[in-house]
């Protein structure tokens, strides 16, 4: 739920007037602190759940920000999904402060601490990598440079230096309603920047994930990638296949379902990362860039407007749409073939998701749904006798009936069918029995064989004879 227009209006101006006054500094150890009425931050719009945890912390003698994304979110006048702490508490010590709290994560060691219905996620300050923690349990790279273990700790002026971009370098301090902008973020959000910290070559090769964060952000908050940190994305995104595919698709999850799925999916594209994510899926685009692009551009424009909406998306049906174009290209090569529709359509579903697993690692509980939606594709247009009162008490009945009518918009099939189906869907029982008659066809009467002989019988003749 987003903060109302005019309290966002006004904190924007509010914001506006800080910086016409107060130009952020270079990156430097010290931070530009910007107190209480300078910046349109309130701790009342900060949670329960995120500020004990800040004030715990601290009166345990312990320093405490909230930090990132919240901060970022509040200073544009957006109400955040969720809330992070960063202080010089180990996870150890965190985890021993907090009654229900537990330490995930081996490369990046963070607590969750569950206040109420909430998550708070705690990390400890991150310190720069030295020779000294080479080889150390702490810190590990591979060998092209990708962090593999990163619990180095040091102090918050190393931490900041260690985040990603500038915008989610800002530490906010609940107690006395303070901004600590230690990179320069508050003047990159003023002029709607996304910039790497540091040089973005080596951030991008200590984590590759980097270069899909940025392309989230933004399309998320209509931000530009700032030209120093863009231009490697397009020598770099190779990397991308060193990550590890289950990550993946946590990313994909967190790319494509926050509400802005079109904006993310073209630049994507733009930066050549969408290839390396569904390889099979851009190959489909190279060969029939028109009806494919306008089927999956579809998909991500009703995708955001459900999700703006409040209404349910499931990833299965999300990941369906973005594989279709493959399985269609598929389904073409075994039906050269002379293999049946639905022997065509079940051996491209399957070397698709195989393939597709290899990237991204589809979990089993999306995969099935998935290929029950497509092969439902096959199923809808066989509507005679008691074909579409089963249909419909299909568990997967509606997803796929959703799936139709996105293929009817984006041209695919011819319309009718969707309106058959959706009309089905409203009337009654009688009414539905007229639809169906409607549709039915008088059988072909079955050719009639001869009956061949019994053998015992044939033998008694012959005896007969």
């Amino acid at each position: 739920m987003r903060l109302s227009r005019p309290m966002r209006i006004n904190m924007l101006k509010k914001f506006a007037k800080f910086f016409s006054k107060n130009p952020s500094p270079a990156v430097a150890s010290d931070p530009h602190i910007v107190p209480s009425g300078d910046h349109p931050i309130s701790a009342r719009h900060i949670t329960s759940g995120a500020k004990k945890v800040v004030e715990q912390l601290v009166s345990d003698g312990y320093e405490a920000y909230l930090v990132g994304g919240c901060v970022r979110d509040l200073l544009l006048g957006m109400h955040p999904k969720d809330y992070d702490v960063a202080t010089d508490a180990t996870p150890e010590q965190v985890s021993k402060l907090f009654r229900r709290a537990r330490i995930v994560g081996r490369r990046f060691q963070i607590v969750h601490v569950r206040m109420g219905p909430e998550i708070i996620e705690v990390t400890t300050f991150r310190a720069h990598h030295s020779a000294e923690h080479k080889g150390k349990d702490q810190s590990r790279r591979s060998s092209k440079g990708m962090l593999l273990r990163d619990n180095i700790f040091g102090s918050i002026a190393e931490d900041a230096c260690r985040r990603d971009f500038t915008m989610n370098a800002l530490y906010y301090h609940p107690q006395d309603n303070s901004v600590f902008d230690y990179a320069n973020g508050l003047r990159d959000i003023q002029q709607r920047l996304i910039r790497v910290i540091g040089n973005a070559g080596e951030r991008y090769r200590e984590d590759p994930v980097r270069m899909l964060r940025a392309v989230r952000f933004a399309a998320k908050l209509g931000f530009r990638i700032e030209d120093g940190s863009a231009q490697p994305i397009h020598k770099m995104n190779q990397l991308l296949a060193d990550i590890p595919p289950a990550r993946l698709f946590d990313e994909i999850l967190k790319l494509f379902m926050h509400g802005h799925a079109l904006a993310t999916f073209h630049l994507l594209r733009e930066y050549g990362l969408f290839r390396l994510l569904f390889p099979a899926t851009e190959e489909a685009l190279a060969h029939d860039p028109g009806y494919y692009l306008e089927f999956l551009e579809q998909a991500m424009t009703n995708t955001d407007k459900r999700i703006r909406a409040d209404k349910r998306v499931t990833p299965a049906f999300l990941l369906g749409a973005l594989l279709w174009p493959a399985v269609q290209e598929m389904r073409k090569k075994f039906e050269r073939d002379n293999s049946s529709p639905v022997y065509s359509l079940q051996q491209a579903a399957g070397e698709i998701i195989h393939r597709a697993c290899q990237r991204v690692a589809i979990p089993r509980r999306f995969s099935m749904p998935m290929r029950e939606i497509w092969e439902l594709q096959l199923r809808l247009p066989r509507r005679a006798g008691t074909q579409a009162q089963r249909l419909l008490e299909h568990p997967r009945f509606r997803a796929g009936y959703d799936f139709l009518l996105l293929r009817e918009d984006a041209g695919e099939l011819e319309p009718g069918l969707g309106e058959w189906w959706t009309r089905f869907q409203d009337v009654d029982e009688h009414k539905r029995q007229e639809m169906i008659g409607s549709l039915d066809q008088p059988r072909e009467p079955r050719s009639k064989r001869r009956r061949r002989p019994r053998r015992a019988a044939a033998d008694k003749q012959e005896q007969h004879d």
